[in-house]
């Protein structure tokens, strides 16, 4: 199955240029080829399933098989076209078709988002004049405060992992770190061993698009990255481990976001609790604790690697949510 060459190029831009995570450029690809099966009729109204026009990208594909080369690029410029030539009524039924399908206002508004990163690429690199979505607004969406975990969830988390062997101390190291520094679990797997500095208490962390930020990082947790240390380096196969990464698997490889989730699943039910309860659940109890302790705002948006104070923001409605029921718990007149 071939690709809108329209779509590898602006996949090749945010790799290359705007150095984008593989996950992230992932999910920009759904999106459009997603789109571009709506616009080749696939799904969308007009369905002509089969047809040789039918998917913006899989439509490529046939053209190849049965027409040859000459067939092929007439398919591809075909296909540049097909984007290049959508007006905002387009996207109007595109974002119709979103709602037949049930999907939910945010994942929705990310795909609008996928949609004006694209087409702000191709007015820059002069393929149309203006954007399609310049006049059109992302659907207004539910405001959702983030999960945490309170303090004592977080102390009953934490001592559930054994420290007794190399893979459970490593995850309750994994775990500390997470808690006590905020940092996203991709940039916790990213971590290698010169990022630490146990003396200064510090973690430098790779950020994205290729930036770096420091943060502090608590005396609990370099206590179980110690621990975990220590069983790493006399394992018998310690000598052919990954020697950069800080936290790597039983064979010795670089520890994978997906291998965190599972362990942290599989520690949430042996503590019995919520299972919904994601890595992404330990950086937003990390902000709330923090703000809840007199933290400035400003400092957890550094902390937390956050561009905009807007997106940190929502930790404060999650701390004011508190005040407002210790209130009306506590006052008689509430």
């Amino acid at each position: 199955m071939t690709d809108n060459p329209l779509i590898i190029e602006f996949l090749n831009y945010l790799k290359f240029e705007r150095h984008f995570s593989p996950h992230t450029a992932k999910c920009y690809a759904a999106d459009l080829r997603q789109f571009g099966e709506f616009l080749g009729g696939v799904g969308g109204p007009g369905d002509s399933s089969g047809s040789a026009s039918g998917s913006g990208f899989g439509s490529a594909s046939g053209g190849q098989t049965v027409g040859g080369p000459a067939t092929a690029t007439v398919a591809a410029t075909d296909l540049r076209l097909q984007f290049l030539q959508v007006d905002p009524e387009r996207v109007k039924g595109f974002l119709a078709y979103l709602g037949q399908q049930n999907y939910s206002k945010s994942t929705t508004a990310r795909k609008l988002a996928t949609l004006r990163s694209f087409y702000k690429f191709c007015v820059r690199r002069g393929l149309v004049e203006s954007s399609p979505l310049a006049n059109i607004r992302t659907p207004k969406q539910d405001k959702r405060l983030p999960k945490f975990l309170d303090v004592s969830e977080i102390a009953r988390l934490m001592q559930t992992p054994s420290s007794g062997n190399m893979l459970g101390a490593r995850d309750r190291a994994m775990l500390e770190v997470l808690y006590s520094t905020g940092i996203r679990v991709s940039e916790l797997v990213g971590l290698d061993m010169d990022d630490l500095d146990a003396i200064g208490r510090t973690l430098r962390v790779k950020a994205k698009g290729r930036k770096h930020r420091t943060v502090p990082v608590g005396e609990t947790a370099l206590a179980s990255v110690r621990t975990y240390l220590d069983w790493r380096m006399r394992h018998p196969r310690s000598a052919s481990f990954d020697q950069d990464s800080l936290f790597v698997n039983k064979h010795g490889q670089r520890l994978s976001s997906r291998s965190v989730r599972r362990k942290l699943d599989k520690y949430l039910a042996e503590a019995g609790m919520d299972p919904s309860i994601s890595p992404h659940t330990l950086r937003h109890s990390f902000a709330t604790h923090m703000l809840d302790n007199g933290a400035d705002l400003r400092s957890v948006q550094e902390l937390l690697g956050h561009r905009s104070i807007s997106t940190t923001q929502v930790y404060t409605h999650l701390t004011s949510a508190k005040l407002k029921q210790a209130y009306d718990e506590a006052h008689p007149r509430a």
